[in-house]
């Protein structure tokens, strides 16, 4: 593989923020919801954004730039003065709604209005949750940390989820979410975003062992196989030990014909046979 390296501090004429936003790719998209002190509603999107901790429940969203005019964008003093905002998870049906909110839009106009999206509200705080949306969190400032100086530096938005809203529909009875259903939409470089579809995500099975014996205790044969990927190779690997021959087990194939038959078994996810092929090969 031929690289390019690009050395931050000597490459002054390189775009960084667009390296990071399309190497960094798919990243979710918060959909942040906040009020001013006048209650005027403020609606932005972010995706340098993910969660952080599960006890307690930390989000966290940065908001890079500054808007023409502005020390910073309304979504950030917004959440400095009141301490609180609603993070929604944006799905195709209001993809490009969320693009219109990204709009420079003046302070004091409400990017609810603007996008033809639905305030409702919120149990905890004053914030709106967002009608359109398949999962709201309302959410209490925790800090803002400040990344730099430079108008390019961001601010980390770190917040505490006080209460989710899910629509039932994405949900099963031991309250778990189908992807498929939520319909979320990721951010890629430039003009580019990315959907979960049935056919844009699949499964991978944990590891069948408690510790997956790795590759280096693969037989070398195996190891070294011509025909087998690293993706197939680290699913057998992630056995705890070899599996024992069956002895009922019969394999005529040649030894390319047998590593041939396991990777088309490990891709139908009957690894258990493919290992049987494997280990009398």
């Amino acid at each position: 593989m031929k690289r390019v390296s690009i050395d931050i501090k000597k490459n002054q004429n390189v775009d960084i923020y667009k390296i990071l936003a399309a190497a960094i790719t798919p990243r979710p998209i918060a959909f942040v919801s906040t009020k001013n002190k006048m209650g005027i509603s403020n609606l932005s999107p972010y995706s340098f954004f993910n969660a952080f901790s599960v006890d307690p429940p930390i989000v966290v969203f940065s908001p890079t730039g500054k808007p023409k005019g502005k020390d910073q964008k309304d979504t950030l003093s917004n959440i400095i003065e009141t301490k609180e905002c609603v993070i929604g998870i944006v799905n195709t049906k209001i993809v490009q709604q969320i693009s219109l909110t990204s709009c420079e839009y003046p302070s004091g106009i409400n990017e609810f209005e603007k996008a033809g999206l639905t305030e409702v509200k919120s149990d905890l705080i004053n914030a709106s949750l967002i009608g359109e949306s398949n999962i709201n969190m309302e959410c209490r400032l925790v800090k803002v940390i400040p990344l730099g100086k430079k108008s390019s530096s961001g601010n980390l938005v770190v917040c505490e989820v006080l209460k989710f809203h899910v629509n039932e529909k994405i949900m099963n009875h031991n309250f778990e979410i189908d992807p498929k259903k939520l319909d979320a939409v990721s951010r890629h470089g430039g003009n580019f975003y990315g959907k979960t579809t049935e056919d844009s995500i699949f499964e991978i099975p944990k590891p069948k062992a408690k510790i997956g014996m790795g590759f280096d205790k693969l037989p070398e044969k195996i190891r070294t196989s011509s025909v087998l990927s690293g993706n197939e190779l680290a699913i057998l690997a992630s056995y705890e030990d070899i599996p024992k021959k069956d002895p009922d087990f019969v394999c005529n194939l040649t030894s390319l014909q047998t590593h041939e038959e396991a990777k088309k078994l490990i891709n139908m996810s009957q690894v258990d046979l493919a290992w049987q092929y494997l280990i009398h090969d």
